[in-house]
């Protein structure tokens, strides 16, 4: 994955593959925001009490609490980020950037809502994060070629002559 630092010329190049300053900055929105908006859903909810999906009273009166309608609001705020990142980048590459968030919510959860986390939890947490490092290492955009207007709707010739040979 490449590191999120800013040059001078907005951009930084990593692997074959630009990373500007705002792109960065995208996928720490999504890091934060998701992070952020799933601890506020979560002291919504153990304020609301088990709900059941059987019983949709219950997931409407859930959406009256103040901290779960913070929570909602802020991860429609991830979403808008995610859909951005997604826009320039390979899901592939998004979804594994954005593992740190792993680390934002064990350790917002523990703070906020002094949850005990356990030396295995944050090993399971580091080690995730740390695979994520190996998958994340490639590019960040399949490169695809350009098609023409006029082209958009040809097929696109394979050569394979096992397929070919499937034509006849």
């Amino acid at each position: 994955m490449g590191s999120c630092s800013y040059n001078e010329e907005d951009g930084i190049r990593s692997k074959g593959f630009a990373l500007n300053f705002r792109k960065c900055m995208v996928l720490v929105c999504v890091v934060l925001f998701s992070s952020v908006g799933d601890v506020l859903l979560a002291r919504g909810m153990k304020q609301v009490g088990e709900i059941h999906v059987s019983s949709l009273g219950s997931v409407l009166g859930a959406l009256t609490n103040p901290w779960v309608l913070l929570g909602i609001g802020l991860l429609l705020v991830f979403f808008a980020a995610y859909l951005t990142a997604l826009s320039w980048a390979d899901l592939t590459f998004v979804l594994p950037a954005t593992a740190f968030s792993y680390v934002v919510v064990a350790f917002l959860a523990h703070t906020l809502l002094h949850e005990q986390i356990s030396f295995q939890r944050w090993a399971g947490i580091m080690l995730i994060v740390a695979g994520v490092g190996f998958v994340a290492g490639g590019p960040s955009h399949t490169e695809r070629e350009a098609r023409t207007e006029a082209t958009a709707h040809q097929p696109v010739a394979v050569n394979k002559p096992e397929l070919a040979e499937m034509g006849k």
